[in-house]
């Protein structure tokens, strides 16, 4: 996906972030499917969320291959999602996975695990949740996907030798 696909993405996601928080209370979690929700690789990580992210109790949701947590739904998740190719948006690891933070749509950031297939989001309003903490909860789900690339820094690029 490019970087263009991934900022139409997250404000896709951002627009159902919002539309979730406006359901506070109410039944499932109206949210859209990725694209390739319907991978065999993302149920088996659906059907190992966990109860708690961050704190918030997991929701029902109406879209394959999704999850959510609050309420108001305040951490998203989507599964399926088309992987990004190389970036130089900034990228954390945390317990083992790889994370592209983008904060182009602060305070809504989303987390994207980056070099898995079929990929993985997190989009997190931070203005009621922790990032860090969700990313730290999902890190164990993403693991399950296959991991098929790495972030890098500028020091891996090149050959540096410290004289």
């Amino acid at each position: 996906m490019t970087q263009f696909g991934i900022r139409r993405f997250a404000s896709t996601a951002a627009l159902t972030l919002l539309a979730a928080s406006l359901v506070g209370c109410a039944g499932q979690v109206p949210m859209d499917p990725a694209v390739n929700a319907g991978d065999p690789e993302c149920a088996n990580v659906i059907v190992r969320l966990p109860q708690t992210v961050g704190g918030f109790e997991k929701r029902s949701t109406n879209a394959q291959s999704t999850g959510a947590w609050g309420d108001p739904a305040s951490v998203l998740l989507y599964c399926g999602i088309e992987p990004s190719g190389p970036t130089t948006d900034t990228c954390v690891n945390v317990n083992g996975v790889d994370w592209i933070i983008d904060e182009s749509r602060a305070p809504l950031y989303s987390f994207e695990a980056y070099g898995r297939s079929p990929g993985l989001e997190v989009v997190v309003d931070s203005r009621k949740a922790s990032g860090t903490e969700a990313i730290v909860d999902l890190s164990a789900v993403a693991k399950i996907l296959p991991q098929e690339r790495q972030c890098t820094s500028l020091s891996d690029t090149f050959d540096i030798k410290k004289q």
